[in-house]
């Protein structure tokens, strides 16, 4: 008796129960491809892109300086036997602000001049001798040896007498440098030195402010001048009376970037009484940029792509996305501006750019964007 083939046995254990699992996980896994295709279109928020005109102020707050500010110093080392300025004083051009003891360079001069006294005696006496030997060569009751001493002995004694005027002018100078003298009107805005002191040369007394044009001046980080204002003109304030206004222009930028605080320092000439602007006051000044031509959009739409700025555009027609590298001109703190990258009337993700890749089918979901 003959049969047909015969069928393998049906295997049970955990090899069978595997296997059925992994069947099991195949068959999920085609059911949720299958599902993907499926899947409605992302919600999103656009904005219609549209070109404007873009004001944004910069506020900061500096103080007023002269334009001309410098270090007071005695030029010789002394004993500090006065002081006649102090700090906030206003003095004229030739007003002696310290005294130094002047008994050294009085007696240097006293030695000066009576090496003076010397020279002019021993230069008459050599004069005298070569006018009588010029005299009697001429009448033949000399010879020429003798004039000629006597010619040298009178250079000699010139020279002599030249020498001992310049150290009396020297010592003389020495004295004067006694007295510190303000050289300029202005006025005091520190002062290092105190009677009974010992100062040396060259050593800061007196910080002065010369009267004369003063600046508003200020201390910023170089960010705002990465895109300079469209124009030099600077609105300044008094912070303690608003009301005292003036215009001025952006004079002086520093090239160099303070170590300490990582900002540079721009001066700001005031184009004003400058009587209103007292030294040292505390003032704003307000500058403006104009960007024409400029696409404005929430920080939210700005993304990345292959490490630069980038948005999402969605086409309207078909609902789907294209990722588009853009440049920007300004970040502010809750907007971007853009001077390059989309067009006006195209349509840029706002909100939702974060769950979206290319080709993307997404539904603005603000429906007036659209019209």
């Amino acid at each position: 008796m003959t049969s047909g083939p015969r069928k393998p046995p049906l295997r049970s254990g955990p090899y069978a129960a595997a296997g059925a699992l992994a069947l099991m996980i195949a068959l999920s896994g085609c059911g949720e491809g299958a599902k993907s295709k499926t899947h409605p279109p992302l919600n999103v928020v656009a904005q219609k892109v549209q070109l404007e005109t873009r004001e944004r102020d910069l506020v900061l707050s500096g103080a007023v300086r002269a334009r001309v500010q410098t270090e007071l110093s005695f030029r010789i080392s002394g004993r500090v036997i006065e002081r006649t300025g102090d700090v906030g004083q206003h003095v004229e051009a030739d007003a002696v602000l310290a005294r130094l003891d002047p008994s050294e360079q009085q007696a240097d001069l006293n030695s000066a001049q009576a090496g003076l006294a010397g020279a002019e005696a021993s230069w008459r006496q050599a004069k005298a001798t070569y006018d009588r030997q010029k005299s009697l060569l001429a009448s033949g009751f000399t010879t020429q040896a003798a004039y000629e001493l006597a010619d040298q002995t009178l250079r000699g004694a010139q020279g002599s007498l030249d020498a001992a005027k310049a150290q009396v002018a020297t010592a003389q100078d020495a004295l004067s440098y006694t007295n510190l003298v303000a050289g300029h009107a202005g006025i005091i805005t520190a002062r290092n030195i105190e009677v009974g002191q010992v100062a040396q040369s060259a050593q800061s007394a007196f910080s002065f402010a010369e009267d004369g044009p003063r600046d508003a001046v200020f201390a910023l980080y170089e960010t705002p001048f990465s895109h300079p204002p469209d124009s030099n003109r600077v609105d300044l304030a008094l912070i303690a009376d608003p009301e005292v206004t003036a215009s001025g222009h952006i004079r002086e930028v520093s090239p160099v970037i303070d170590a300490k605080t990582g900002t540079i320092q721009a001066k700001v000439q005031i184009d004003a009484d400058q009587n209103k602007f007292p030294l040292g006051a505390a003032i704003t000044g307000r500058a403006r940029w104009v960007m024409p031509n400029v696409v404005v959009l929430p920080w939210t739409a700005l993304t990345s792509s292959a490490g630069k700025p980038a948005v999402w555009v969605v086409d309207p027609a078909s609902g789907r996305t294209s990722l588009r590298p853009v440049t920007v001109a300004v970040y502010e703190s809750e907007h971007v501006v853009l001077k390059d990258g989309v067009k006006p009337g195209e349509f840029v993700v706002t909100e939702g750019g974060k769950f979206l890749r290319e080709d993307q089918l997404v539904r603005i979901q603000n429906e007036e964007a659209l019209k």
